[in-house]
């Protein structure tokens, strides 16, 4: 083949691939297409693509869900007064990057704003304007936003609706629930405490935790739609969820029994540095714990004491009680015919196998009646009366009486006690409250038998719980039983050898008399045992000491019992007895005065005043006998202190804030729960420093006042 010939045919192959390689793009372009056409129509048709729904991805980025946190429940006194309550505090943040957009508008604080915006913040923070301009012109040009310190937080409410008021754009800010104790130092084991977990308050303590789930509630989630400019889409059909405030739940404390106690409480840990403190006063006839504390303790608003103690030690601490214990035993040996009290026995010592039980007083008081044996608190005498009924039945009785087991009071752990009862001295010990450990709720149910003819009371802590969405109590406590350990017979019988320790010249509870009332006490003295073994402390001081009170001795309707635990000094008081009378006497005076003046100290339920003329006001609280204080010069209540329907007693204190210009009141004596209201009332900053009632208030009287303004008291008991 030629040139010529072999160029033709080259030609010829080239234009043929050409041909196919041409062919071949086409085809591989019109597959290629279809392959895209279908999945394009395929995803078109079935909204999905590698699996997913792109729909609900779709919907999902221009869909919002916006959580609106459930109001926490108010734990409430027996008065319907607030001792536990959620507030809503806010923290300020100015957003000065002018990459901020938000639905096609400025977000951030323009320049042009900025002193305006200083000014105002200065002005409701309580902040120099200097210090806000700086703020807002920081340095690093680069910066989103700013934060204004400590001066920008635990903003009010109404703070933050003043600010907001100026529609200054940028000015920003955080919600934060938090948690209110007005009445600072008030039961603080039991009623507890709830923190902020997570940006929601969480039950940590004492009811706060026992009643979490109740008084949690549920959160709503509010759902909505927007377009890729941010702008909300109206009419769009999303399911939100409705808010579920939290149940409310109302205890049996008496605040002002309550507040009394604490007060006392702290005189004595003040005065006589013990390393514990228990007490409770109960109503004999219904189990209602009106009071209750524990030293060491916390208050639960500043957090003050939180780290020296968290267990509660009305429940969880178990204890030798001592001579308290001899209630019990002389009850069971009446009860099941083994005392006679005009009969006698030799009392200092008495010998069990190679062993000696001693009285407090060694070397006795000769020979003595078994009458005389309970009043001058013989241990002796116990013991003999342990032997004659036998260890089995006294032991019976022990667990007749409550003790050994839990009393399931439903609020937290809580101890079962435990006893040593092998030998035959260990058993003669517990007649006298030694060898074996009780808790104060177990000491409280046992003597409610004594108190109410043979009926055993369980301690209840919660009168009901209230659906505050609804307004229906969902959960009312009652009286119960659990028990009748002796007859009425017998209960009586200890009642007047009770009452016989405080008004016999032998008895060793003299020091408790009350004035015109009669009461029936027992004392009590139990060793404590080494921390390291080996077996009990020594020292005038080194005990628990102890007085059981039942009130009025002829018709018992109260129950009182205190411990106090190595006390270093019994100060000038001298004695053991002496040192608890300053707590034990005049609780149980102030009570059963109170008892007897009903008439004069009935409650009264608060009207709503908001609204009202000032005056109108200010003459139908008086009429009721409250005590009122109006703050502002206005006309016209716009706020009120207590909320309508609380139940106040005759004296008790209610604050008007009126539509007029607001000026500090003078609140030397007040109590801390007034300030803290009135501190709510006038969007004040409060610090508290010490206990009881107002002595020192850092805002002079007459001052005007705006909001966010710090206060700082000093209170100090009486």
């Amino acid at each position: 083949m030629n040139n010529k010939q072999e160029r033709s045919v080259n030609k010829k192959g080239v234009k043929y691939n050409r041909k196919y390689f041409g062919r071949l793009i086409f085809f591989v372009v019109i597959a290629i297409f279809i392959v895209f056409t279908g999945r394009f129509f395929y995803i078109s048709v079935t909204h999905r693509a590698d699996g997913k729904n792109l729909q609900a991805k779709v919907a999902k980025l221009y869909d919002a869900e916006t959580r609106q946190p459930a109001k926490r429940g108010t734990i409430y006194d027996s008065n319907y007064q607030p001792i536990a309550e959620d507030t809503t505090t806010y923290s300020v943040y100015i957003v000065l990057s002018k990459k901020a957009t938000y639905n096609g508008k400025i977000d951030y604080l323009p320049d042009s704003q900025k002193r305006k915006a200083a000014s105002l913040l200065s002005k409701n923070l309580n902040m120099s304007y200097q210090k806000v301009w700086t703020a807002l012109n920081p340095q690093n040009k680069e910066l989103y936003q700013v934060e204004l310190g400590n001066a920008g937080k635990n903003i009010s409410l109404e703070t933050k609706k003043t600010i907001d008021q100026a529609k200054i754009s940028g000015i920003k800010f955080i919600p934060s629930q938090s948690r209110l104790y007005p009445n600072g130092l008030f039961a603080s084991h039991l009623v507890g405490l709830a923190e902020n977990t997570e940006g929601r308050l969480v039950g940590v303590m004492g009811l706060e935790k026992q009643f979490d789930k109740e008084l949690r509630g549920e959160d709503g989630i509010k759902k909505s739609s927007f377009d890729s400019q941010g702008t909300d889409i109206p009419g769009t059909n999303k399911k939100s969820r409705k808010v579920v405030n939290g149940d409310d739940v109302y205890t049996t404390l008496d605040q002002r029994l309550q507040n009394y106690l604490e007060s006392l409480t702290t005189q004595a840990q003040d005065r006589y540095h013990p390393a514990g403190i228990r007490v409770m006063l109960m109503n004999a006839k219904s189990g209602e714990i009106l009071a209750a504390t524990q030293r060491p303790t916390f208050n639960p608003q500043t957090r003050e004491g939180i780290n020296d103690i968290w267990r509660n030690k009305l429940l969880v601490d178990s204890y030798e009680p001592g001579s308290t214990m001899k209630v019990f035993t002389t009850a069971a040996a009446i009860n099941s015919g083994n005392f006679n009290e005009n009969a006698t026995y030799h009392s200092g010592s008495y010998q069990i196998d190679d062993q000696r039980v001693y009285d407090w007083d060694k070397a006795g008081w000769g020979t003595i009646n078994y009458q005389q044996a309970f009043v001058r608190s013989s241990n002796v005498g116990m013991a003999h009366l342990e032997q004659q009924m036998g260890a089995a039945l006294w032991k019976k009785y022990l667990k007749k009486f409550g003790f050994l087991k839990s009393t399931n009071a439903g609020l937290g752990d809580e101890s079962q006690g435990s006893i040593a009862y092998k030998y035959r001295l260990d058993q003669a010990n517990t007649s006298y409250g030694q060898s074996i450990d009780v808790t104060a709720f177990q000491m409280m149910q046992a003597l409610s038998a004594i108190a109410n003819g043979g009926q055993m009371i369980k301690p209840r802590l919660i009168d009901h719980v209230k659906d505050p969405n609804t307004g229906k109590t969902i959960y009312r406590s009652k009286t119960t039983t659990v028990g009748h350990p002796v007859t009425k017979t017998t209960s009586q019988q200890v009642l007047r050898l009770m009452e016989q320790v405080v008004t016999d010249e032998n008895g060793t509870g003299q020091d408790y008399q009350l004035k015109n009332y009669p009461v029936a006490v027992k004392t009590g003295t139990a060793q404590i045992a080494n921390e390291n073994g080996g077996g009990y402390m020594t020292g005038d001081t080194n005990y628990t000491f102890s007085v059981a009170g039942i009130a009025p001795a002829n018709d018992p309707k109260y129950v009182l019992y205190v411990t106090v635990e190595r006390p270093k000094t019994f100060g000038s008081e001298g004695t053991a007895t002496k040192m608890m009378a300053t707590i034990f006497n005049p609780l149980l005076q102030r009570t059963l005065d109170d008892d007897a003046n009903d008439a004069q100290v009935a409650t009264q339920t608060v009207k709503d005043m908001e609204g009202q003329s000032t005056n109108s006001a200010v003459a139908a609280l008086q009429k009721a006998g409250l005590k009122v204080e109006v703050v502002g010069s206005g006309a016209t209540v716009k706020k009120q202190s207590q909320e309508a329907g609380a139940k106040l007693i005759k004296g008790d204190r209610v604050i008007l804030l009126t539509n007029g210009p607001a000026t500090m009141p003078n609140v030397n004596g007040w109590s801390q729960a007034d300030v803290v209201k009135l501190s709510q009332l006038l969007n004040l900053k409060i610090k508290v420093h010490g206990f009881g009632y107002v002595i020192q208030q850092s805002i002079e009287p007459g001052t005007n006042l705006k909001g966010n303004m710090p206060l700082e008291v000093v209170l100090k008991s009486h």
